[in-house]
């Protein structure tokens, strides 16, 4: 097909043929979901495509689960994936992917920074052969220049090391087709780093470019502690560089410091100066026992990730289940 014909000439030629998820990850978005669901309803009326909206509450100490109740009573295409805790938005994501029926799968969050007004853009280049697209920022309103400049240092380095080419500037706001999602489903690591599982599972991918808003109501759930162990998480998830710049480390200090006792001997031996003493000693010990914990630290993360894999867990448990009350499946 190609690439200039409308959109919506591929979506009506798919309205008898297809069904489109909507995947939205929510914990405490209460004060949003009513926007949301509003916004999001206007784009898939007037695509006039066979829709299901799968609304994951990830443990939501708020009115979050009442919210979507409100909205399942209200809309049909409404189903509800509640789990028995918070599992973290990742294992909420899946738990979502999991229990979508569509031919095609998109991915959303609840807080209206990723506009769904998107969704038929996606589709048409899902219509075009694509089972992977996604959406690329080219601008972050309302976000501090820290976490501006962390987020984007964060994705460069991901790029560089990692073992897959995991898109710059991409969050998770994307359109798999079935073929990808039966593909992530496969994949059922405790440790769950969803934008590197994208990137992972391979499949013909397309980016399309957008600009992120503010969110529309309520506190973002990613403190900077948290973003830290998110960049960690990705790390360790795709790559093993980590463990190669400690043996690296550990191969320079142990050549320097050999070079640094031929001098002391040399010293010693040719001029007779005096071996450096007590400061000197605490100096190297204090520098050499950081390193070393540094280093036990590196493997300590990729120990406990295995520890967490070889047990085998279950991703999530499920509270409750409420599908949509109306299905043409």
């Amino acid at each position: 097909m190609q690439e200039g014909i409308d959109s919506q000439f591929y979506i009506k030629s798919l309205i008898t043929k297809t069904r489109l998820s909507i995947v939205v990850p929510a914990y405490n978005e209460e004060e949003v979901l009513p926007a949301f669901h509003k916004r999001l309803s206007a784009v898939l009326d007037s695509m006039l495509i066979d829709a299901e909206i799968v609304y994951v509450n990830d443990g939501s100490t708020d009115n979050t689960l009442t919210a979507m109740q409100r909205l399942r009573e209200q809309d049909t295409r409404v189903t509800i994936v509640n789990l028995s805790r918070n599992f973290g938005k990742e294992i909420a994501l899946s738990a979502g992917i999991d229990h979508a029926h569509g031919a095609a799968v998109v991915v959303i969050d609840a807080d209206l920074q990723d506009p769904p007004e998107l969704i038929p853009e996606l589709v048409k280049h899902w219509a075009n052969g694509y089972d992977v697209v996604y959406a690329k920022r080219m601008a972050r309103e309302g976000e501090s220049f820290i976490k501006k400049a962390t987020a984007y240092a964060f994705y460069r380095l991901i790029h560089k090391i990692g073992n897959i080419k995991i898109p710059e500037d991409t969050g998770d706001y994307r359109l798999l087709s079935r073929c990808a999602v039966d593909a992530l489903k496969q994949l059922r690591e405790q440790h769950r780093f969803m934008k590197g599982l994208f990137a992972w599972i391979g499949y013909p991918q397309k980016a399309i470019f957008y600009q992120r808003d503010r969110r529309y109501a309520g506190q973002t759930k990613w403190n900077y502690w948290r973003l830290w162990n998110f960049a960690i998480e990705g790390i360790t998830s795709f790559s093993v560089a980590p463990l190669k710049i400690a043996t690296y480390f550990g191969l320079v200090i142990a050549l320097a410091a050999f070079v640094y006792a031929g001098l002391i001997i040399y010293n010693k031996l040719a001029y007779g100066n005096p071996v450096p003493g007590y400061p000197s000693l605490i100096v190297v010990i204090l520098f050499l026992g950081g390193v070393q914990l540094i280093t036990i630290g590196i493997i300590g993360e990729y120990i406990g990730r295995i520890f967490d894999e070889v047990k085998q867990r279950p991703l999530y448990f499920l509270k409750s289940y409420q599908p949509q009350k109306s299905s043409s499946l």
